[in-house]
């Protein structure tokens, strides 16, 4: 039986990575994301690009957008140009990988604003065998192995 998970919180563009802790001792629950928003704290107010990442591990806050990364969970894009005749737009891709260890999320305002960004993640959380736990796991220690 799955069971949701929400997490909200708010990033300051260009700070570290805000870190979610999920993992367990014996790494037996595994997550995916269900669902992945981000909003500016004062929309309309100034014109604005974010581009808002969730890694696998400790990642350094640009706008570059990598999808070979292997370490790359989902990313969010949201522009408003503060200008009624440019709509505001929002674009979301996230993977239906499993994880069973912490994430990060960081955010970068590509226009160079200092807007704080709020997010709201919902993850989908699964029991895992022993052997599923295992390759997680194994797999998280290569990605920081990799650092």
């Amino acid at each position: 039986m799955s069971k949701k998970l929400t997490f909200k919180g708010s990033l300051a563009p260009a700070s570290d990575a805000h870190r979610i802790k999920l993992s367990t001792i014996k790494g037996k629950t595994g997550y995916r994301i269900n669902k992945f928003q981000i909003i500016p704290s004062t929309p309309g107010a100034a014109s604005f690009e974010f581009v808002v990442k969730i890694f696998k591990k400790d990642s350094a806050t640009t706008s570059v957008i990598d999808f070979t990364d292997s370490n790359l969970l989902a990313v969010a894009y949201y522009q408003d140009a503060h200008h009624f005749e440019y709509p505001s737009s929002e674009d979301i891709i996230f993977d239906n990988e499993i994880f069973n260890q912490d994430i990060y999320i960081t955010c970068t305002d590509v226009a160079g604003g200092s807007i704080i960004c709020n997010y709201f993640l919902q993850l989908e959380t699964m029991a895992l065998t022993d052997t599923q736990s295992t390759q997680l796991t194994l797999k998280s220690l290569r990605a920081i192995a990799s650092r």
